[in-house]
């Protein structure tokens, strides 16, 4: 086909029978390129680095075995094995190499097939594996950083792909997909085309702060429609109800996953915010009955930042001691972000839905001026032991979730006129 000359010629004696059984390709040869009653060869012309795969496969269409174990092989094989459309083949290399020990570049390697290798439904077990495996590696995004920094974009892609990775936020993941884009494609045409064609569908917008979203919307990096559509998606999920949110998820999870929450170490909350009579703002915090179980004994867990009165302030939940350690319990607190020396007071209240009418109710209300690192809460916020708390006929969880609210209002001191 290339017009290179032929190097050598090697007659093999076949069953047309047999290979065209078990694949379409020599179907096809001997059906159209041996038409003539008396024709009795088919001629077949490769690159002499293809010959022994090609042997090999020949040999396993007859024996349904391989003679070789190694990877090198093993990959040659399988790319003949594509070429010549045997599937079982391609199945046989393709459980062989999930065998093999996995290392970042064998997956990295078998992620980066020929799209008509990779997109086989044969050889889809070992893509996955692929991914399955760069997704725990480097499952710390943080402890490898400047690893997955250096990945290439099939890597990156698997990564991006995981529900278990270990990230402060969706924030967090926002901030390092850009910083590897801009390392990785320095052109901005480019950079645009790989952020909108391969990586932006990776990252979970609904799950990032609204702070960040409208930092998005003003990013350079990326094409303004696609900015806007990944935006107004993001504000629409937080604005449906919980039910309806999970209903999303469950839609969503075998597809890009844009709806499946991560297991952030912040955990995302919905925040309305009020200006008028006072600055005031109401938050939503829900745990899921297993990310309660993790906590025993001495757990935390902590949410995203939300602002009021100009300030940052996070929710954490714990299981601890009650205050005469005789018990353990589930305590929620609030607490302030570092943030210089500015101190005010906040009026604040805790509740979570009860059942079975499944209102919230307030568990615990009061005062506290604060200062830039300071938490203030309620040890035991249901006072009742731990063990009752997560039992299975527990007040507190409503389909598995326990649903909380904070409010919180700063109440300015009205001016006194002096007669």
């Amino acid at each position: 086909m290339d017009c290179s000359p032929v190097l050598k010629v090697k007659s093999i004696f076949i069953s047309s029978a047999i290979l065209a059984a078990k694949s379409p390709f020599f179907y096809k040869l001997f059906s159209n390129g041996m038409r003539e009653s008396d024709q009795r060869h088919a001629t077949l012309r490769i690159n002499e680095t293809e010959e022994a795969a090609l042997m090999e496969l020949l040999s396993f269409m007859y024996s349904g075995k391989l003679s070789t174990s190694s990877e090198p092989a093993l990959l040659d094989l399988l790319m003949a094995a594509d070429k010549f459309e045997v599937a079982s083949c391609m199945r046989h290399c393709s459980h062989m190499l999930r065998s093999l020990p996995m290392t970042t570049e064998s997956a990295l390697l078998y992620l980066e097939l020929p799209s008509s290798v990779s997109i086989a439904s044969a050889v889809q077990p070992l893509t996955d594996a692929a991914k399955e495996f760069l997704a725990n590696k480097y499952r710390d995004l943080t402890k490898f950083q400047d690893e997955v920094m250096n990945l290439p974009l099939a890597g990156i892609e698997a990564v991006l792909s995981s529900n278990d990775l270990q990230v402060a936020s969706e924030d967090a993941i926002y901030d390092l997909v850009l910083k590897w884009a801009r390392a990785q494609y320095p052109k901005l045409e480019e950079r645009r085309e790989i952020l909108g064609t391969r990586l932006v569908g990776l990252i979970r917008f609904p799950f990032m702060t609204c702070r960040k979203l409208r930092k998005v919307l003003a990013c350079n990096d990326l094409d303004h429609e696609t900015a806007s559509k990944a935006v107004l998606d993001a504000v629409f999920f937080k604005a449906e109800t919980p039910y309806r949110q999970r209903a999303l998820a469950s839609e969503d999870s075998n597809k890009n996953r844009q709806f499946v929450e991560r297991a952030y170490k912040y955990r995302p909350v919905k925040v309305l915010e009020f200006v008028l009579p006072h600055s005031q703002c109401i938050v939503y915090l829900d745990l899921r009955r297993e990310e309660c179980a993790n906590l025993f004994p001495s757990g935390r867990v902590y949410s995203q930042a939300f602002h009021l009165g100009g300030q940052g302030f996070f929710l954490s939940a714990h299981c601890n001691m009650d205050q005469q350690s005789s018990f353990h319990c589930f305590g929620l607190f609030l607490g302030m972000q570092e943030k210089g020396s500015v101190s005010f007071t906040v009026d604040y209240e805790f509740a979570a839905r009860t059942k079975p009418a499944g209102e919230f109710a307030t568990k615990y209300k009061g005062y506290y001026t604060f200062t830039g690192g300071k938490a203030v809460g309620y040890r035991n916020l249901f006072a009742i032991p731990w063990t009752s708390f997560m039992a299975e006929d527990s007040l507190y969880f409503m389909n598995g979730v326990l649903h909380l609210r904070a409010e919180l209002s700063i109440k300015q001191p009205q001016p006194v006129l002096q007669l």
